[in-house]
């Protein structure tokens, strides 16, 4: 049992450096926990709590304080909020994205607003991995390079974004690249 507790945790440890963060907040700890999954299947199968556990005792920064709260606070709003399968889904997602920290803004929670830049942030890294995956048709990959470059663009200008958008959608470019999705974006 020593031995399968201690190579699991060289498995979280492992997974934590190809992520390369410089602290873990729950987003992050969901990427290691599904990274896991992902490499080693059944085996990989962990909770966040023991991946923060096993990151807090190896001396890396493990942040949940303040993100626990607002998790418990505003569960229901962040409940189902990451999609983009498609270039709409993408689009909605970070509409309720922009929703929600504006309205946690206007009523001074910062936890929360944190917790959404951190789903965005998560998105966006989520993107770019399906985007690098040879094994993702290119067609889907190329809508999760845009994709990714959306969530970016909105963590760095949320207040220009939507009209970034609406310009972007309309380059020829995009257009050409994304012929099927004029009607639906």
């Amino acid at each position: 049992m020593n031995v399968t507790l201690s190579t699991k945790k060289a498995l979280i440890l492992q997974a934590a450096r190809a992520i390369g963060a410089q602290k873990f907040t729950p987003a992050e700890l969901e990427q290691v926990r599904r990274r896991l999954i992902a490499e080693h299947g059944e085996e990989g199968k962990t909770g966040a709590d023991y991946i923060a556990d096993v990151l807090k005792s190896a001396g890396l920064r493990v942040v949940l304080s303040q993100q626990e709260e607002a998790e418990e606070q505003y569960e229901e709003e962040f409940e189902d909020l990451l999609h983009f399968k498609t270039l709409a889904d993408a689009e909605l997602s970070i509409m309720r994205l922009d929703e929600l920290m504006r309205k946690f803004q206007a009523h001074g929670e910062r936890a929360a607003v944190e917790r959404v830049l951190n789903v965005a942030r998560l998105g966006k890294r989520r993107a770019e991995m399906i985007s690098r995956n040879p094994k993702v048709e290119p067609s889907k990959r190329a809508e999760k390079i845009d994709i990714a470059n959306w969530f970016r663009i909105w963590l760095e200008t949320p207040d220009a974004f939507f009209d970034w958008l609406d310009v972007r959608k309309q380059a020829p470019d995009f257009q050409a690249k994304f012929p099927q999705t004029e009607s639906e974006v």
